[in-house]
C-alpha cells in the first residue's frame, strides 16, 4: 500500500517499516556504529539513558542462542537477519547519589529503538520489532542481571524479496497505516477528540 500522511510530515516516517524478507548479507560495524549513535542521543528522564543493546550477528558464538530465544514461528524469518539486537532497560537510576526506581525505563529505552529504526532505515537498513520470544530464557542464557527489564529483539538487515520468505508470511509483507490523529489526541480527556476534523484541514 502506498503511505500518506494526513499532514507534512518528512518521508522517513511514512517510510519506516517493518518488513520480515532480509537478505542475510553481513552488516557493517559502520552501520551499527552509526543507528547505536543515534539510539544513544534519545532523551531520558534524569538523562539516565537506561537503554542497554545486546548484539549478536551471523556467524558468531551466540547467534544460535538468539535465534533460539524467538518463537517458532519468529525463527522462520527472524534467521535470516543481519543482526538480533536485544534492548535492556535500567530498572534505577541515580538521584542525588542514590539508587532509586526509574518508572519511565521501558519508555525511554523505546525512544532510543526509535532513534535506532529510523538512523538504520536512513543507512538503507530495515528493522523489526519482536515480542515473540522467551523473556526469561534470555535472561539465563545471557546472565541479565534482574535489575535490567527484557524489552525486546530487533531484527536489522537489507530488506529482501518474496522468494526469500516463508509463503505464509507474503500477504503481511506490506506496510501498513495508522489510525487518525482523531483516534489517538485527545483535548483534556478520552471522550473529546482535539483534531475531529483532522482529514478535511489535510
Amino acid at each position: 500500500m502506498s503511505r500518506i500522511a494526513d499532514f507534512p510530515i518528512d518521508p522517513l516516517f511514512t517510510n519506516r517499516w517493518s518488513p520480515r524478507s532480509f537478505t542475510g548479507e553481513a552488516v557493517p560495524d559502520a552501520v551499527l556504529h552509526t543507528a547505536f549513535e543515534a539510539a544513544r542521543w534519545a532523551p531520558s528522564a534524569m538523562n539516565a539513558q537506561p537503554w542497554r543493546f545486546l548484539v549478536a550477528r551471523p556467524g558468531e558464538e551466540l547467534w544460535e542462542t538468539y535465534v533460539g530465544l524467538l518463537v517458532p514461528r519468529n525463527q522462520l524469518w527472524a534467521a535470516k537477519a543481519s543482526a538480533l539486537i536485544i534492548i535492556l532497560s535500567a530498572r534505577d537510576l541515580d538521584y542525588r547519589g542514590e539508587r532509586a526506581p526509574n518508572p519511565s525505563h521501558s519508555f525511554d529505552a523505546g525512544a532510543a529503538w526509535a532513534n535506532f529504526a529510523h538512523q538504520a532505515l536512513l543507512l538503507g537498513w530495515h528493522t523489526h520489532g519482536i515480542g515473540g520470544f522467551d523473556k526469561g530464557a534470555a535472561r539465563e542464557r545471557l546472565n541479565i542481571p534482574e535489575d535490567f527489564a527484557v524489552e525486546a529483539i530487533i531484527a536489522l538487515g537489507r530488506r529482501g524479496d518474496l522468494e526469500g520468505l516463508d509463503p505464509q508470511f507474503h500477504g503481511a509483507e506490506t506496510p501498513n497505516g495508522r489510525r487518525p490523529l482523531s483516534e489517538s489526541v485527545f483535548a483534556g480527556t478520552l471522550d473529546n477528540p482535539a483534531f475531529p476534523q483532522e482529514r478535511d484541514a489535510a
